[in-house]
């Protein structure tokens, strides 16, 4: 069964730090770029960064630019999201998601990436 599962969400307070991790199951993570995304409250899912997972090269939304940062460890089929200097807008759900290496030049299209995981709430909050 093809899987991928978030974790590592939790509340935090604004200025925090947080690592979300995304873990396949069922295949692996080679060739692909792997996508984290976020729906916030009330409004729509929006990409965050993405990876290729061969080349290690990345891209970031502008909003998380500088201050989150994406890897991945193909052995442990393991994509990680480390986010720091955390404020209240960075709230929401985060998903993760894996797609052929075309995604790559049309991320932050999110419609391209077809496996995805079923989200880990991250909310800023003092």
């Amino acid at each position: 069964q093809l899987q991928l599962v978030e974790s590592g969400g939790g509340l935090v307070q604004p200025g925090g730090s947080l690592k979300v991790s995304c873990t396949a199951s069922g295949f692996n993570l080679n060739d692909r770029v792997i996508g984290w995304f976020r729906q916030a409250p009330g409004k729509e899912r929006e990409g965050i960064s993405c990876i290729n997972s061969n080349t290690g090269d990345t891209k970031y939304g502008e909003s998380v630019k500088g201050r989150f940062t994406i890897s991945v460890d193909n052995a442990k089929k393991t994509a990680y999201l480390q986010m720091n200097n955390l404020q209240p807008e960075d709230t929401g759900v985060y998903y993760c998601a894996v797609g052929l290496l075309f995604t790559w030049s049309t991320w932050p299209n999110q419609y391209n990436f077809g496996s995805w995981g079923q989200g880990t709430q991250v909310t800023v909050s003092s």
